[in-house]
């Protein structure tokens, strides 16, 4: 029997050491010391034994399970630390993830305190507009192209008898007319509002952000216009920026004009970006007579100047930026928003 006892222990240990998790090893356990284990049929046999065997298989049985019990806590104590993970408490945590502020959005707070330095206040108007604001007041003929259904997303609903058909403004200049209708002159007005057109390319998206400026008030002239635009490009582009009108054609000003910016690569100095040394960036110009009295402003006592352009498009000159497609602007992908 002293045999069986010695070779059930050297069995148990061999297991004991191959087990590589708790519950395995609470198995052996119970199948070698547990109330029906191999070792605990063992001990309730020894009453048969004769008396001059007892007392030594009595102490090779206690041994081998005392062996048993230690060798079990041991292995258990060395799985529990394998398990355990590494840990000081005196070195900083893991910082969580944190989103910024859009790029498009940073152009437009940019813009805000630009204008709102020399006096503008900021507005906005719906972009959910009436043809009336968008295009019959600021003296859009009834033929113009860009009231084809084309160029312009009208919204499937009755017209308004005097206001006709309802649509996704195409421009922020329908704000003009609001604006002369809720502030009576002087205004200085800067309406950034999102906008609608059936385009989609490199350079256009059907969705897209202007920023609108009106100013109204008594004997206001084109230097008036010419010193915001020189102001707004050194602000925006850096103090080397210079800025020029061109002569053009809008229904809503006149006179009218294109406004280009010196070349913020070249500094004007003409580029494979820009060729001549000049980049397009909107248009402006006198505020049309018959625009100001659709807002109900008298075009004998007051003039004024307005420009609109795309905040994309501004942002996209901005030096260093290398933004060649302004999808790109759109864009969801983590590693385009995170440079920004």
């Amino acid at each position: 029997m002293q045999k069986d006892v010695n070779n059930l222990k050297n069995e148990a240990l061999a297991q004991i050491m191959e087990a590589d998790s708790l519950d395995e090893l609470e198995e052996i356990r119970i199948a070698y010391l547990g109330r029906n284990g191999k070792i605990t049929q063992i001990i309730k046999s020894l009453k048969d034994l004769p008396e001059s065997e007892k007392k030594a298989t009595g102490v090779i049985i206690n041994q081998s399970k005392n062996s048993l019990i230690d060798a079990i806590n041991s292995k258990k104590n060395h799985l529990k630390d394998s398990t355990r993970r590494w840990f000081d408490a005196s070195i900083p945590g893991k910082k969580l993830n944190t989103g910024s502020t859009h790029i498009i959005t940073q152009a437009i707070n940019e813009i805000s305190v630009i204008f709102e330095r020399i006096g503008f206040i900021r507005r906005r108007y719906p972009e959910v507009e009436w043809d009336w604001y968008s295009f019959e007041a600021l003296n859009f003929p009834e033929n113009h192209p860009a009231r084809d259904e084309w160029e312009t997303f009208f919204i499937d609903t009755k017209s308004d008898p005097k206001f006709g058909s309802m649509l996704l403004t195409p421009h922020t200049s329908s704000g003009q007319i609001r604006e002369m209708e809720n502030v009576k002159p002087p205004i200085r007005m800067i309406n950034i509002a999102k906008c609608y057109r059936r385009q989609l390319d490199i350079s256009h998206y059907p969705m897209f952000h202007q920023f609108e400026g009106l100013v109204i008030d008594k004997d206001i002239n084109i230097t008036h216009l010419k010193g915001t635009l020189d102001y707004f490009a050194k602000s925006f582009y850096g103090q080397g920026v210079k800025s020029r009108i061109r002569p053009y054609h809008f229904q809503f000003t006149e006179p009218s004009f294109e406004v280009d910016f010196s070349c913020t690569v070249c500094l004007g100095k003409g580029c494979k970006l820009c060729g001549q040394g000049w980049l397009e960036i909107g248009g402006a110009g006198v505020v049309h007579p018959d625009v100001l009295k659709a807002g109900g402003v008298d075009p004998k006592k007051y003039t004024g100047f307005a420009f609109g352009w795309g905040v994309e498009r501004a942002l996209m000159m901005k030096p260093g930026l290398n933004i060649d497609d302004l999808r790109t602007l759109y864009s969801t992908k983590l590693e385009v928003l995170k440079q920004f």
